[in-house]
């Protein structure tokens, strides 16, 4: 369908609102509204795991309600400050938009109006706009996409060369079992996650998916961990006794269904070391609790890392060491690179100006893109074209709060991101994004393309 004229997509009402996530916790709604009477809406998510360069959410700190973590400041400075900015500016101007509420802000890391404002509005520009013209979001992503996006080289891409161009529908990195922040720290790694490379398409990625995840949950109360409780992204949380044990679990299940570790479905871990970096003496190391207290520096905690990539059919690892450990993750990167995507979450933490710098010291080959860690829709785009320009893996994910807000399916295909990590297949604000994204295979057809596991044809 062609877009309306943009005097369709106008902003005549902004309107906050607090609710709730899937964590309980209060987070920020915001609705658009456009001279065409259309209206857009967004919820910003929330991380339990946080970098410390990401933007600032607010919360009230008001110990009286709901132990300081209400959202009322956050909601009242889009009603009262943002909202007068922006109306009558055209939502299908996303950068216009952002660039407002960034300058509204005035702050490096979005301290004085709050990232959670910011997101919320944000993303329910663009669903405004998208409703306004009569289109698809993920028609509207795209076409702002492609603007943000513009020029970017082809040129030295060899690992990203299919990605950014076009839809794509993207491989699911999934959570089968949690530990870490995610899951009471049962095990010192956060996720231990599968991705299924040899699928020929997204549905049938999510069929294996789901297959595996039950088997594993069988295969669990096979061993006494009947009742296994989930973790905040639906990931089963078993009290293991080594995150070894966790990855050979996985492989079983894997294998039990009857499809091959690696070929089939490979293995990706989030290792979230940043949670249990501890330093001695001046010097970066790690304190692993599960299967033994034990101390690593730097360098024994990545020969451990790459042993267990020369036993399991890991293809994935995200940050597997602390975010201000430089010095290690320059050890780390040219050791595994060529093996692994080495994902920077709280290294980068989807900030452009972080990730010039640092990808500028060959650090990681992959960057983790969650639009709540730095604000706006236009500079998440920022980041991740300086990422596909480099020649990273841009993986679009979800937040462990998360909503029914299932834009970043959208956004995902949208973007030709290649990858999106929303989660496990067990919880409702996690299957929002894997149903919106079967929704989008269906409506799409042959105009969003199917990448899967070659993607990662240049590892070996």
């Amino acid at each position: 369908m062609s877009a309306a004229p943009h005097s369709a997509s106008r902003i005549t009402q902004v309107h906050a609102r607090e609710v709730f996530d899937s964590r309980g916790r209060p987070t920020v709604e915001v609705e658009i509204t456009c001279t065409s009477g259309h209206t857009g809406r967004a919820i910003a998510p929330s991380g339990a795991s946080k970098g410390r360069f990401e933007a600032l959410e607010l919360r009230d700190q008001t110990a009286s309600r709901l132990g300081g973590a209400g959202v009322r400041q956050a909601v009242a400075n889009v009603d009262t400050i943002m909202a007068p900015a922006l109306i009558g500016l055209d939502a299908a101007e996303q950068d216009q938009v952002d660039r407002r509420l960034l300058e509204l802000d005035g702050t490096a890391n979005c301290s004085r109006l709050g990232a959670n404002a910011l997101v919320a509005v944000s993303l329910a520009t663009a669903h405004a706009a998208a409703a306004a013209q009569g289109r698809l979001l993920v028609e509207h992503l795209y076409e702002v996409w492609q603007k943000a996006a513009h020029g970017l080289p082809t040129q030295g891409r060899t690992r990203t060369a299919a990605l950014g161009r076009s839809l794509v529908m993207p491989l699911p990195m999934v959570n089968m079992i949690s530990g870490g922040l995610h899951a009471g720290k049962n095990l010192d790694f956060q996720d231990f996650l599968i991705i299924p490379v040899g699928a020929n398409s997204y549905s049938q990625a999510l069929d294996w998916i789901v297959t595996i995840y039950h088997r594993l949950g069988k295969l669990l109360g096979e061993r006494g961990l009947e009742g296994v409780l989930v973790g905040d992204e639906g990931g089963y949380g078993p009290r293991l006794a080594a995150n070894e044990q966790a990855v050979a679990t996985v492989v079983e299940a894997i294998s039990a269904c009857g499809l091959t570790p690696g070929r089939d479905v490979a293995l990706a871990l989030d290792v979230a070391a940043t949670h249990f970096t501890e330093i001695q003496d001046g010097q970066f190391g790690y304190r692993l609790s599960a299967g033994g207290n034990r101390w690593l520096t730097s360098a024994e905690f990545i020969a451990e890392i790459e042993s267990w990539t020369r036993k399991y059919p890991i293809i994935s690892i995200e940050d597997p060491l602390d975010e201000a450990d430089t010095a290690g993750w320059q050890a780390i990167t040219p050791r595994l690179h060529n093996k692994v995507q080495l994902i920077g979450d709280d290294l980068f933490v989807t900030n452009p100006q972080r990730f010039e710098a640092l990808s500028g010291q060959g650090i990681a080959n992959s960057v983790l893109i969650k639009v709540n860690q730095i604000g706006t829709l236009s500079q998440t785009f920022a980041t991740m074209r300086l990422a596909l320009a480099a020649d990273y893996w841009p993986v679009v994910s979800a937040r462990s709060g998360e909503t029914e807000d299932a834009t970043i399916a959208d956004l995902a295909v949208a973007t030709g991101a290649g990858q999106i990590k929303i989660g496990s297949v067990a919880r409702s604000e996690r299957l929002a994004k894997y149903n919106q994204l079967l929704r989008l295979e269906e409506r799409l057809q042959d105009r969003a393309a199917w990448l899967g596991g070659t993607i990662f044809t240049g590892l070996h």
